[in-house]
């Protein structure tokens, strides 16, 4: 599947088959994340592959009231929690480079897009789930001080269709030279 066709066929999906992933379409999904670029190439990002039933549970409690991807993360054969070395990106020597004080946020955003996308190129869903309790997450699965947990997908084969959403048109997002507002 070429890029901007995997672009265009991705949504999320909370509903999967409980198929087992083949451990190549996992690493193939995982190195394509591996390979996201990254501030000053720090690599800050760091992925824990879960498949422990009672693990998926508990990291699924940690989701907002109604979160409609709980049961997505209690039920697909893999949860893949994203997570960052903090300090490490954005900066040299611990001092911010930028005013955008969070960088890491940026650079775990773009390894998780090469992961949403690879894995719809082989015919795995995904859903970026961000409304979660960070910390219990870290504490169950027991991250490291100075690493923080930053986003969760289920990833497995869909087991719905979802159709397109609507996207804005180029013109209401894209400006030349200055800012036209539009």
């Amino acid at each position: 599947m070429e890029v901007l066709e995997a672009i265009k066929a991705r949504r999320s999906i909370r509903k999967y088959k409980t198929d087992p992933i083949p451990e190549k379409m996992l690493e193939t999904v995982l190195e394509a994340a591996r390979l996201a670029p990254s501030w000053a190439n720090t690599q800050c990002a760091r992925f824990i592959v879960v498949r422990n039933g009672a693990v998926k549970n508990k990291i699924a409690e940690t989701l907002s009231a109604n979160n409609p991807a709980t049961d997505a993360i209690r039920n697909a054969p893999v949860t893949l929690v994203a997570c960052a070395e903090l300090a490490k990106s954005g900066g040299s020597g611990g001092v911010p480079s930028t005013d955008k004080r969070e960088w890491f946020m940026f650079d775990v955003a773009l390894a998780m897009q090469n992961l949403v996308l690879a894995a719809q190129s082989l015919g795995l869903a995904t859903v970026y789930v961000g409304l979660f309790n960070a910390g219990e997450v870290a504490r169950i699965l027991q991250v490291p001080e100075g690493f923080c947990a930053v986003a969760l997908t289920p990833l497995g084969f869909p087991d719905q269709v979802r159709d397109p959403r609507p996207r804005k048109e180029l013109s209401e997002i894209v400006f030349y030279d200055r800012w036209d507002g539009r």
